[in-house]
């Protein structure tokens, strides 16, 4: 939680951050970029006219002073590098004047460059980079600007980190196949990466000039060597220039690449002439060699780049840092590359935010209807383990119930529900549903694990619990149960008699809603459960004719008016017997199928009307019951849920399915009823369920979507809602037994991956000696790691005996069992089994 609470934060700084700096950064890289290749792009425009040959020398100091200045004209530098067709001559400021005059020459003619063209534009440049051209507020925008840089590096760097540090591919490449969003945050992420040490480098060397602090805590730290203690004032008229040059040449036997001197100047703190030299053996071309001398062309100092401590050679190469200089011509490109590509970081990240807020809104605008209770503060607190969907909508149903009759009350998931919430409050209630074979839902699985093993007084707590489970399985609502035994063990108290809920049975929900208004909520506005609607039968079509496994079919469905559903959703069934069935079954009984019952208000036959009921195996206990006794006794039929395989802007509505077989070879009810017994244009009754748990992720973050046989229906529209937003790094992994005749969708799949909007397709199929989903998965174990460190979510559909348990082993023998805990906590394992 700490870790994700860092996170949080540092996304958010980050976020603002870049946004604050983000366009003043733009114009420091853009304007570095430019000012660092200033001589080059100088000499383009003002071609040099004359250019070096092994033959020709350049001037040297005494010629530059004969040649450039006039009588009257006073010397403040001169700079006279090699690999430079000009050099610089500044001339001291005459009376009056702020600044001397800067002028460009050939290095050797000595002839001036009056008026050349670009430097006004580089004047502005620099001015712009070092202050934004707004004087003093300008530097200290920069400088803050510059700092906020080097957050942005650190910050991102934690952001970016992969799980798998080694797989470079997940740091370093990026699928220019993507799109949207996905592609917006790969594009900056990557880009960052590769940027990000030439960012950091630019930072803490630019920050060298912004603050006085940050200079000397440098100087303390990196060690720079002290200054001579030079006694003295040395005037610049006063300076022998000629004997100085001697000296010049005498110290270093006149192997050198080029010069620059700088004359005394007050304004510039410099007290004595001082001469920087790059020697023909230099490392790089600032690894400048320095000489300060008296007025008499005496040397006082002279220290050696070489000779000096690494820290004081890196605080002398600050500029060569800087620029790029010091590691030659490609660390120079590297930077004004780097730099031009400050504009990509702005427009993507601005993409981003812009995206994000818009994506807040919608989902704002989605969960309006309640005022959300503060946290703790709440009359009511209502946890809810859901793995359908179904548990958190009753939950949140009776949240609003409770607000209508003007009580608060504070929806928790159970996954994120603490022991010292629990111990806050006073009431609450719970719907939990129970998974398969007794286990908790996915993201409920640990709150068990954290609070259902230890002990937590809680004698202050009054509750209420609705169990949802399905009497088919045999741990009928164990985990509402085992739930149930801790609360009592720690002192809570029940406020009724737990309400268990089979396959949602519309008796127990209204005795739920029965159990709320005694407590003080409101009247449901609405039921539980949407009213069944007509469904019309456009077409039924096996896909595996051959195939040694259950035969399966597709089944489309004309939607009702109004009808709209999301990837992920379920549509609810009201299965019938089939005709054959009732009349076998009333026939051991000795009843009439043409007698007359009624039912729910309705006269009908007695044929029609256990169509839609339970029919038990055993009839000991119904024998000679009459017809409208016998009707009276029996259950109906439960919903069957299948996974939608289409989206709405596909319709028809999709379904695919098995036919199931009992142990006596007879098919099974709904399946039975819904493949063989039904005719196109024939009607079914039938309603949409949302299914929140099960949505796939809209957003950059990679998609592996595991499914057999059926399966495939629910991962389906998971798949062509990414693509059809623009996220194509999609993995899919299928498994059925036979390529010849149970390559579900395999066209179309084929075609999304040919497209690439399906990175990587894995088929399984377990008869032609391919093996198991599982062992597919297995043996990719390099490549799920690598998606896995990209934030990649896994979905699952299928059955939870074969598919869904041998993922689960496979995934815990891989990961181990707390990373795959950490990705149910983390909503990035989610599953729909059955």
């Amino acid at each position: 939680m700490g870790s994700a609470l860092i996170r949080r934060g540092l996304f958010q700084l980050h976020s603002l951050l870049g946004l604050a700096a983000g366009l003043v950064l733009v114009v420091l890289g853009v304007t570095g970029a430019l000012y660092s290749f200033q001589l080059e792009l100088l000499e383009l425009l003002n071609p040099p006219p004359t250019a070096a040959t092994p033959d020709r020398r350049p001037l040297t100091l005494p010629e530059v002073r004969q040649r450039l200045l006039a009588p009257g004209q006073e010397l403040s530098f001169v700079s006279s590098m090699a690999g430079e067709g000009y050099g610089l001559l500044g001339l001291a400021p005459v009376k009056g004047q702020g600044r001397g005059e800067v002028q460009l020459f050939d290095r050797y003619t000595g002839e001036v460059l009056t008026a050349p063209r670009g430097q006004g534009f580089f004047r502005l440049i620099l001015d712009l980079h070092r202050s934004l051209a707004l004087g003093p507020v300008g530097k200290a925008l920069t400088g803050a600007a510059t700092l906020i840089l080097l957050v942005l590096c650190l910050s991102g760097l934690y952001l970016r980190w992969p799980r798998q540090v080694r797989r470079w591919r997940t740091w370093l490449t990026l699928d220019w196949r993507r799109q949207g969003r996905s592609f917006h945050w790969d594009l900056h992420a990557v880009a960052g990466t590769w940027c990000l040490l030439l960012y950091l480098l630019a930072a803490l060397t630019g920050l060298y000039w912004s603050y006085g602090w940050y200079r000397e805590a440098g100087e303390r730290l990196l060690g720079a060597a002290p200054e001579p203690r030079i006694s003295g004032v040395v005037a610049r008229q006063d300076v022998d220039l000629d004997a100085l040059w001697r000296s010049f040449r005498q110290e270093t036997g006149g192997r050198v690449e080029g010069y620059g001197l700088l004359l005394p100047n007050p304004a510039r703190k410099v007290s004595h002439p001082t001469l920087w030299y790059l020697p023909d053996d230099a490392e790089h071309v600032r690894a400048l060699n320095r000489i300060v001398f008296d007025s008499a062309g005496r040397v006082l100092d002279h220290r050696r780049y070489r000779e000096q401590p690494l820290g004081a050679r890196l605080l002398l190469s600050v500029y060569a840092l800087h620029s790029g200089e010091y590691f030659g011509l490609a660390g120079r490109v590297a930077l004004l590359l780097a730099s031009l590509a400050m504009p990509l970081f702005m427009v993507t990240g601005l993409w981003l935010y812009l995206d994000r807020r818009r994506k807040r809104r919608q989902a704002r605008q989605a969960q309006s209807g309640l005022t959300p209770a503060a946290a703790g503060a709440a009359d009511w607190l209502i946890g809810y383990a859901s793995q359908s969907g179904q548990g958190e909508a009753l939950a949140w149903q009776a949240a609003s119930q409770l607000q209508a009759a003007g009580l608060s009350a504070e929806v928790v998931a159970l996954g994120r529900l603490s022991v010292e919430r629990l111990q806050r409050a006073t009431r609450a209630l719970f719907v939990v549903a129970t998974h398969g074979d007794g286990e908790a839902p996915d993201a409920a699985r640990g709150f068990e694990r954290r609070l259902l093993t230890q002990a937590a007084a809680l004698p202050g707590l009054n509750y209420g619990l609705l169990a949802l489970g399905d009497r088919r399985y045999p741990a009928y609502c164990a985990f509402a149960q085992r739930l149930d035994t801790w609360l009592g063990g720690q002192g809570a108290r029940p406020l009724f008699a737990p309400v268990e809920v089979d396959n949602g049975d519309a008796q127990a929900l209204a005795l739920w809603q029965a159990q709320l208004q005694a407590l003080g909520a409101a009247r449901a506005e609405a039921p539980p459960e949407r009213p069944l609607q007509s469904w019309q039968l456009a077409s039924v079509q096996r896909l595996n004719a051959g195939s040694p496994g259950g035969a399966v079919f597709e089944l489309q469905l004309l939607p009702p008016p109004g009808s709209s559903w999301a990837p992920g959703d379920i549509l609810e069934i009201a299965p019938r017997q089939r005709a054959e069935r009732v009349a076998a079954w009333l026939s051991s009984l000795g009843l009439a199928a043409d007698s007359v019952v009624t039912r729910e208000g309705f006269t009908q036959t007695l044929a029609v009307a256990l169509e839609t009921l339970l029919l038990p195996e055993d009839q000991t206990a119904l024998r000679g019951l009459d017809a409208q006794a016998l009707l009276d006794t029996l259950k109906p039929l439960a919903v069957r849920q299948y996974s939608i395989a289409s989206l709405p802007g596909e319709r028809p509505l999709r379904l695919l399915v098995r036919q199931a077989r009992k142990t006596d070879g007879r098919l099974g009810i709904a399946s039975g009823w819904l493949t063989t017994a039904l005719q196109p244009g024939d009607v079914v009754e039938a309603r949409l369920r949302v299914h929140p748990g099960f949505r796939p992720p809209l957003d950059e973050r990679p998609l592996i979507l595991i499914a057999a046989g059926t399966g495939l229906a629910g991962v389906r529209p998971l798949l062509a809602a990414r693509i059809a937003a623009g996220h194509r790094r999609n993995w899919l992994l299928f498994g059925e037994r036979t390529a010849a005749h149970d390559d579900f969708y395999g066209t179309e799949l084929q075609a999304w991956q040919a497209r690439g909007e399906l990175a990587r397709l894995d088929r399984v199929f377990s008869r032609d000696g391919d093996g198991y989903v599982q062992d597919r998965l297995r043996a990719q174990r390099e490549l799920l790691l690598d998606w896995l460190a990209a934030d990649a979510v896994i979905m699952v559909c299928g059955s939870l005996p074969g598919l869904g348990r041998g993922v689960q082993a496979t995934l815990q023998a891989l990961l181990g069992e707390a990373e795959v805990q950490r990705l149910i906590d983390q909503d990035r394992y989610r599953r729909d089994l059955y």
